[in-house]
């Protein structure tokens, strides 16, 4: 548990499907309904605070948007609640802090926002977000075992406690700066995370008109659960039926990296809510100044689509900028020519993991003598194409399929000219007595050392040492980190490597492969525990990794149950996605000699780093298979290459 951290959590933009929240509730009276969806985006502003255990629940700030004022009050759910019926700022934070005292057993906590850039009442939830910030701090400082979409409950119910009673859509803002697709079903909520396949550059701006949200919101609810006439029908249909169709083929645009597709579907949204859903609050959805934004001809040239935003009416409108030159354009020609404040929202691909870490600087004392002649990475094992490898060969070889382009080994100095031989071109003499199969071989070893970039470990300091050697190749870029003691093999077409990469490029958080281990043998691993993020039950938000636990505790405090298991205790796989978070823990580390069992170790700067940004687990398809021991070593040349 720590007393003091940091925390950010950025507003939300609703980029297609407003309303579609609120509308899917009533299917659980009139189950014709159609259950609503929407995409929704954290954005760039946000909400910067410092969260401190304390004895009461005080919220302060020394921004001047804050006049000075504070709230301090006791941790006492009557209290909270009378702060959060009041209504205004202090009322959201009240209101979760009610929540969370009344369904868990905590103490106070001191939060003081430090900044804030997200506009106020701007249809981009400051509200959701201070609530998701109050949610996550509990969360993080009591351990209280949330996933992301228990945060999101926890302030949205939070939220309920105050006059806004805002929409289930807003707390989106607890998946951070990434799009997601958001199911409403009754009181279901669903979240499918989606991949940008290229850059799309966003431009929000207050029309600076007024709206009154609450009249729309009345008046739009009216037309539900039952319609009773053509504009309730209309306003059903559109919520619903055309909503599912317009979220699709948004969907679709975004992870095939088509923008402009994107941008017309804005622009068919937007006409479909004109057409079937204005005239059920005309007053307030005829909207002139956001309409005149969309027809404007200079910020149609430079966008692929516009559209409100929120409850819709004159409160903000979206852009889909061409480009980024175009989405400064947008925000220049707004500022001069409308006197409209717009800020930016750039959505961009999580950079694709690229490089890859092998440490092999060990000398395997567990298998001398046998190191005494030969290192353990290379070590033969018959692949299952039935030719005879190095285990360090496999690895390389899978990780060239999974499209890593370039590879660090950590070896030590003295072992340079054992690798260079392995690289080297063979004497014409032996390479003309290979078979055509082999040469291919010996020409996949030359290419392969094109790839290969050599880090020395001058003093063995353990694994977290040697793994922060690879800091300068990294390049502060998403790095894979392979054992160089283990080998895997896939269960599916897509090799252990390539799962792990392509589940981080959906998540963007560092990421430990997970298998499942026998209860007796959780003192050889490392055991991590959680909350399941998805129903598939294959990523695990963590909040503990605790490093060879005894049984007791492991039973009393690491199970992880699954739909088709009560007891289950995941050890790491032997493979990791690091990111330039866990090398700054690694560093400062380093620096101040954080030792466990005398050694700078690789599991403190993971844990660092999940309670300071957070981390995943993620259950491969697959199975690893040790060669650092004998008996394991003697298992895996009789088994790995059975089918």
């Amino acid at each position: 548990m720590k007393n003091k951290f940091d925390l950010f959590v950025p507003g939300r933009l609703c980029i297609i499907g407003e309303h579609s929240d609120w509308a899917g509730i009533h299917r659980m009276t009139n189950s014709d309904i159609v259950p609503g969806q929407a995409i929704v985006t954290g954005i760039e502003q946000g909400i910067y605070a410092t969260v401190e255990k304390a004895d009461h629940f005080i919220v302060e700030s020394p921004l001047a948007m804050y006049h000075g004022e504070s709230l301090c009050c006791e941790m006492d759910t009557d209290k909270l609640l009378e702060v959060a019926y009041k209504g205004g700022f202090f009322s959201y934070v009240a209101g979760v802090a009610s929540y969370i005292n009344e369904n868990y057993h905590v103490e106070g906590l001191k939060i003081t926002i430090t900044r804030m850039d997200l506009p106020i009442k701007s249809g981009l939830s400051s509200s959701a977000a201070i609530c998701v910030l109050v949610a996550r701090a509990f969360n993080r400082m009591y351990n209280l075992h949330l996933n992301t979409m228990g945060e999101m409950r926890v302030a949205y119910n939070g939220e309920q406690r105050t006059p806004s009673r805002c929409g289930r859509l807003d707390q989106a803002c607890a998946y951070g700066v990434n799009p997601v697709r958001m199911f409403f079903d009754g009181t279901e909520v669903s979240v499918k995370t989606l991949t940008v396949k290229t850059p799309l550059y966003f431009v929000v701006a207050n029309l600076n008109a007024g709206k009154d949200t609450v009249k729309i919101l009345a008046d739009l609810n009216k037309c539900f659960p039952f319609a009773q006439n053509e504009i309730e029908k209309d306003v059903q249909q559109a919520l619903g039926k055309d909503n599912v169709f317009y979220i699709e083929k948004a969907c679709d645009a975004i992870e095939k990296g088509d923008a402009k597709a994107l941008g017309q579907v804005m622009i068919d949204f937007q006409n479909n809510f004109d057409t079937k859903v204005a005239k059920a609050c005309p007053d307030q959805l005829t909207a002139p100044v956001l309409h005149e934004v969309l027809k404007d001809e200079t910020l149609n040239s430079l966008s692929y689509g516009s559209k409100g935003v929120g409850s819709q009416g004159d409160g903000t409108v979206q852009f889909l900028a061409k480009d980024e030159e175009s989405q400064k354009a947008i925000i220049e020609y707004l500022k001069d020519v409308k006197h409209m404040d717009g800020f930016p929202l750039t959505l961009r691909p999580k950079k694709a993991v690229r490089k890859a870490i092998i440490p092999v600087a060990g000398f395997g004392t567990r298998l001398f003598p046998t190191t005494k002649a030969i290192k353990k990475d290379f070590f033969p094992i018959l692949d299952t194409d039935g030719i005879l490898k190095p285990v360090l060969l496999i690895l390389l070889e899978q990780l060239v399929e999974a499209d890593i382009e370039d590879i660090c080994l950590v070896i030590g100095e003295e072992e340079r000219p054992l690798y260079d031989m392995f690289f080297a071109r063979l004497s014409s003499e032996n390479y003309d007595k290979l078979s055509d199969e082999k040469k291919q071989y010996q020409n996949l070893l030359m290419s392969l050392a094109n790839r290969i970039t050599y880090v020395y470990q001058k003093e063995r300091k353990g694994f977290g040492h040697a793994v922060y050697q690879c800091r300068e190749f990294t390049g502060d870029e998403p790095v894979l980190l392979l054992l160089g003691d283990m080998i895997y093999r896939s269960n599916t077409s897509l090799n252990c490597m390539q799962q792990m990469i392509d589940a981080y490029e959906n998540c963007g958080l560092p990421m430990i492969s997970m298998h499942t281990v026998d209860p007796e043998d959780v003192v050889h691993y490392g055991i991590m525990h959680g909350q399941w993020e998805n129903s598939e039950q294959r990523l695990l938000k963590l909040d503990e990794i605790k490093e060879k636990p005894t049984v007791d505790y492991a039973k009393e405090y690491l199970n992880v149950p699954t739909k088709n298991c009560d007891e289950n205790y995941y050890a790491v796989f032997g493979q990791y996605i690091l990111t330039k978070e866990v090398f700054d823990n690694l560093e400062k580390n380093i620096k101040n000699n954080v030792l466990e069992s005398g050694e700078i170790q690789l599991t403190t700067a993971l844990e660092q780093t999940r309670n300071d940004v957070g981390m995943v687990g993620f259950v491969v398809d697959g199975k690893s298979y040790d060669v650092g021991l004998p008996e394991e070593y003697v298992k895996t040349i009789s088994t790995y290459n059975k089918i």
